[in-house]
């Protein structure tokens, strides 16, 4: 911010009971009874009359039906014990690297669901600004940070003592040269603003930060016989905001802000180059409110000077409940509306921890079952 002039399972083999020893062969029959585990075990047939009782239901190695030959023994083709075959070895590493592809995928998925999340929520509800100017103390230091409710000018009026952060192209600022008239460049421009802009460093040269003192039709003086700023006759006591030993103004001004336009000041007023530097530009010093982005309402940055930043009570008599919906000015709300978005990633995440961990465990079953 430019505050003041410059501010699915492993495969099994595919088939039953594939990848254990000796269980290639289910019509196989040829296999010595001495050997232990290596019969088949085959239902009595009937016998018929004349049918000998002694025939042997477990035959010699490689008997055929006279006992003779044409077995299929470990020489006929059984697969040798020790591990699944080279297929399915195969099938369970393609499985892998699908698995490994798929959870990258999600995993981009994710990170560009929370990207956009952030955006929104940047555009539209909350951002972050920081301070790089003196203008603002002692209510704002140099390297403060600052969190600024977009949402709350759609609910109710600005009011007179509101911080707020506004563009100042135009009133206070030339235009900015056009744009690049290539699409995808400008698209890249906008969008790396936007990103660095979540960080509360946005590289715009035309934002600025300030109280506001008048709003459309307020008649602004400075000064009284006090020395005090008045507005529509009423004198305000700045003591409680204003940097300390400074005056309220050393410049003299007498002011009807505009329809749609604002007069502001900073609370360090001999250093502060606001709507009082700025009287013999285009509407006498005063800002478009079409150009406020938000009002600040917490110091986030750092944690020693986290506070929120109420409006002074020298401005209560002048302030009236503009809005039924006022409660949305309350520091808490553009918060509580942010993380309110941010559900559906959170429930994203949650779901994505639970298929990566089922994912997990089935594979590990799957694994068990193999070996």
């Amino acid at each position: 911010m430019n505050d003041d002039r410059g501010m699915g399972d492993p495969a099994m083999s595919g088939a039953q009971g594939a990848g254990r020893p000796g269980n290639d062969g289910d019509g196989v029959r040829g296999v010595d009874p001495d050997l232990p585990g290596t019969e088949t075990i085959t239902p009595s047939a009937r016998r018929t009359p004349g049918e000998s009782n002694g025939r042997a239901t477990m035959d010699g190695p490689g008997a055929g039906p006279d006992g003779q030959g044409g077995g299929t023994g470990a020489a006929g083709g059984a697969r040798p014990a020790g591990g699944p075959p080279a297929g399915a070895r195969r099938s369970a590493a393609a499985v892998r690297r699908r698995r490994r592809i798929n959870w990258w995928v999600e995993l981009i998925g994710l990170f560009a669901f929370a990207l956009v999340i952030m955006l929104v929520i940047k555009t539209y509800v909350i951002q972050a600004f920081y301070i790089p100017s003196s203008s603002m103390e002692n209510t704002l230091d140099i390297g403060d940070k600052v969190l600024v409710n977009k949402l709350i000018y759609h609910f109710r009026p600005i009011d007179r003592g509101d911080i707020i952060v506004f563009n100042g192209e135009g009133s206070w600022d030339p235009p900015s040269p056009p744009q690049s008239s290539d699409p995808i460049v400008r698209w890249a421009s906008e969008f790396g603003h936007a990103v660095v802009g979540l960080f509360g460093i946005s590289p715009g040269v035309h934002d600025y930060i300030k109280r506001v003192i008048g709003v459309p039709g307020d008649h602004v003086v400075c000064c009284n016989a006090k020395g005090q700023i008045t507005v529509n006759g009423v004198p305000l006591s700045e003591k409680s905001y204003l940097y300390p030993g400074n005056p309220p103004s050393m410049t003299k001004f007498n002011i009807r802000v505009p329809t749609g336009r604002l007069w502001v000041m900073g609370d360090h007023r001999n250093v502060s180059y606001d709507s009082r530097g700025h009287m013999d530009d285009p509407g006498g010093g005063t800002i478009p409110e079409s150009q406020v982005v938000g009002r600040a309402f917490l110091i986030l940055w750092p944690p020693s000077r986290f506070r929120v930043l109420p409006i002074p009570a020298t401005f209560t008599q002048l302030n009236a409940s503009n809005s039924a919906l006022a409660a949305l000015a309350a520091p808490g709300a553009p918060v509580a509306v942010a993380g309110a978005a941010a559900v559906p990633l959170t429930l994203l995440e949650r779901r994505f921890r639970r298929r990566a961990g089922g994912r997990l465990g089935r594979w590990r079953r799957g694994r068990r079952g193999r070996w």
